[in-house]
């Protein structure tokens, strides 16, 4: 099963990294949607669990953090 996920990198991670994360999570199943550059470095994707473990494990190195993508509303 998988789901959709926002995937952040520390500040430090060039833009060649990414983009092999990027080809990893589309080589394992999962779709790459939308790609972050400007504010933050990362991409919005849905991920097969299997793999998300995987990406889980380098949260804290080049992984800032991993957390579902939901809608957001201000009142």
């Amino acid at each position: 099963m998988s789901g959709k996920y926002i995937v952040v990198f520390k500040d430090h991670v060039s833009q060649s990294e990414i983009d092999k994360y990027i080809n990893e999570v589309n080589a394992n199943g999962g779709n790459v949607g939308q790609r972050y550059d400007s504010v933050l470095k990362g991409f919005s994707a849905q991920i097969p669990e299997s793999y998300l473990q995987r990406l889980q494990a380098f949260q804290g190195s080049v992984i800032d953090y991993i957390e579902p993508d939901s809608i957001v509303t201000t009142q």
